[in-house]
């Protein structure tokens, strides 16, 4: 493959006509905007909020002075059918708030994930937060009211929104990745404003998180309980970053990124998981491809390792096959010719948090 030239000021300018265009009038983030004319028509219809990747574009829109996050906390806080009845933020939403395509599925990371971005982007000043503390009150007391001590007691949905994989309160199972980012949506929450239930319930959630992790095996399990899931999934890097549980150099950390590596990186493109087979392409799912937020998630870690050189080889491996994609980021890279979805907000804005611990954003 013929390598093409890196413009970073280019795709940081790109990036942020995605994001922008992905903010719509009455505040709603959308995946991807598919009324624009860059989108191909082969492209699924992504037109909808996925509370998660909204999170992330607002860390990204805070770097990129793109102040979008005020009026989707509004819109976050009026909108969304059944939240403040439920205290649950679902899968998806139409962009007037109604329950979308995944119906009542419960994804408890994306009110975690939520809330750390809500203390990200107010950091300097978290009392500007307070105008949102019902907000914060609703989707803390949520995560917290639906944990049962050990585990969570609706059946839950991890972040890949595979249906076949809900943990069950038979089980007593958890989601690593939904644990770290649920405990540490609950800290941010208790920063923000004091409350003893969310704090104990975050350390419930960091004791079974240790729980997670196998020394036998080398790595922490994706999902633990009295049946676990052993298979390799690079969501795991989230215990680094964004979610803090442990530090980059922790051995366990180590041992399990050296599994991503060696299980799930694939001609230098990171996969999601051991035999993952969505594509995003029609029914048949003949195998997925690599995930750009993946190899930027994996740039991120290893800028915190101080190893620029080897953040720099996952984050251009990207850079460097978007011809395909007309220049945009895409959900999956694939090695032949499928192209799946594109331009996606979640990927624009990983790219951008990806650039900013590189040094090419400044500020």
């Amino acid at each position: 493959m013929t390598k093409s030239p890196i413009n970073h000021q280019l795709l940081i300018k790109r990036s942020r006509e995605v994001i922008a265009d992905c903010a719509l009038e009455n505040g709603a983030i959308v995946a991807a905007n598919t009324d624009k004319s860059y989108t191909p028509r082969e492209a699924g219809n992504y037109r909808a909020v996925w509370p998660r990747d909204a999170a992330f574009v607002c860390i990204a829109t805070k770097y990129l002075n793109l102040p979008i996050w005020e009026q989707y906390f509004s819109w976050l806080m009026s909108r969304p059918e059944d939240f403040k009845k439920d205290k649950k933020l679902y899968a998806n939403y139409s962009t007037n708030g109604r329950i979308g395509s995944m119906g009542h599925a419960f994804q408890p990371d994306q009110m975690g994930t939520t809330l750390w971005a809500i203390h990200h982007v107010y950091q300097d000043d978290l009392k500007a937060a307070n105008k949102y503390n019902e907000l914060i009150e609703l989707m803390a007391d949520g995560i917290a009211e639906s944990w049962g001590k050990t585990f969570f007691i609706p059946n839950t949905i991890d972040l890949w929104e595979d249906h076949n994989r809900k943990t069950s309160t038979k089980m007593e199972n958890n989601f690593t990745y939904t644990l770290a980012a649920c405990a540490r949506g609950l800290l941010c929450a208790n920063e923000l404003f004091p409350n003893n239930f969310w704090k104990e319930t975050a350390m419930q959630m960091l004791k079974e998180i240790d729980e997670a992790y196998h020394p036998k095996q080398g790595y922490f399990f994706r999902n633990q309980g009295k049946i676990s899931d052993a298979n390799i999934d690079s969501s795991l890097i989230g215990l680094v970053w964004p979610f803090k549980i442990y530090e980059a150099d922790d051995e366990r950390i180590v041992k399990t990124i050296a599994k991503i590596e060696e299980k799930l990186v694939i001609d230098g493109g990171v996969h999601r998981f051991e035999n993952d087979y969505y594509d995003g392409e029609g029914t048949a799912w003949e195998g997925g491809g690599a995930w750009p937020i993946l190899n930027f998630w994996l740039a991120i870690y290893w800028s915190l390792r101080q190893d620029k050189a080897k953040a720099l080889t996952y984050y251009n491996w990207v850079l460097e096959r978007l011809d395909k994609y007309d220049g945009y980021m895409p959900e999956q890279i694939f090695s032949d010719f499928r192209r799946g979805i594109y331009p996606l907000s979640w990927s624009h804005a990983m790219f951008i948090i990806a650039s900013k611990h590189l040094g090419y954003i400044d500020g």
